[in-house]
């Protein structure tokens, strides 16, 4: 390779000519990164569940990519068996998974429910295995490699409090992160997780709407706030991008320092 060949470092992080699948990207987080994906040049499909995405696909479109609205309950088999080779079959290929669909069930433990449990579990941890084995197949059979990126949560280093199912799901996934990452990094897939500290999400509502958990959270927070959507996407873009080439089964905290703290 010439100096004239080497990509500059801004195009590095460009993703065009590549397709990726955004679960839960309704709103929040998942809406961040999928229209992330789609500025920086990927063509991107948003599933939605409770919610339509069909305005983070609108969001997509005025970037001038491709958007493709898919929806279902990850927590049923049916649909996350299926939704990558929806996916393929609509946009062509599948070159980037963002394994972003999650829930969370709030009780003391001793009262926590077997049914919250495996819902829970369903969505956050298994959905995300099931799609990430349908998308590594894709690309594996295809040779064009590609990215993997979970969502995890600063909780698969901590325990959290009230969320015994969330915390061993999230702590899960980094797991499965890294043991995807070793079987398939020498076979062109980049397997790797973000792991976001505490964002401004409908999943955070209860804890910013509790004044006193609200204030220890930000006390602790090095950043002095609560992260914002856009703070988290530029991590999954730069996963799923160039310049992550030799980052594999890497667990990204963007948590504002609480790690550190």
């Amino acid at each position: 390779m010439t100096a004239s060949d080497r990509a500059t470092p801004i195009d590095m992080f460009r993703l065009d000519g590549l397709v990726a699948l955004v679960t839960g990207a309704s709103a929040g987080l998942g809406a961040a990164i999928a229209v992330a994906l789609a500025e920086a040049g990927a063509d991107v499909a948003a599933h939605g569940h409770s919610r339509s995405p069909a305005g983070t696909c609108k969001r997509i479109e005025a970037s001038g990519r491709r958007a493709l609205a898919v929806t279902g309950d990850l927590g049923d088999r049916a649909v996350s068996g299926k939704l990558a080779g929806d996916v393929i079959s609509s946009l062509g290929r599948l070159d980037i998974l963002v394994n972003n669909a999650g829930i969370v069930r709030r009780a003391p433990a001793e009262r926590y429910t077997d049914e919250d449990w495996d819902k829970v579990i369903e969505v956050d941890l298994t959905s995300a295995f099931r799609l990430a084995r349908a998308a590594g197949r894709h690309m594996l059979e295809t040779g064009r490699g590609g990215r993997i990126v979970n969502v995890a949560s600063v909780l698969a280093f901590q325990g959290g409090i009230t969320v015994p199912a969330y915390a061993a799901a999230k702590g899960g996934l980094a797991q499965l992160t890294k043991a995807l990452a070793n079987e398939w990094a020498a076979k062109g897939i980049n397997v790797n997780a973000i792991a976001p500290g505490y964002i401004e999400t409908d999943v955070t509502i209860a804890l910013r709407a509790d004044p006193v958990r609200n204030r220890q959270i930000v006390d602790r927070i090095p950043a002095g706030r609560w992260g914002q959507p856009d703070d988290v996407a530029g991590a999954v873009v730069f996963l799923a991008s160039r310049a992550a080439n030799y980052v594999h089964g890497h667990v990204l905290a963007v948590d504002g320092g609480w790690l550190g703290r």
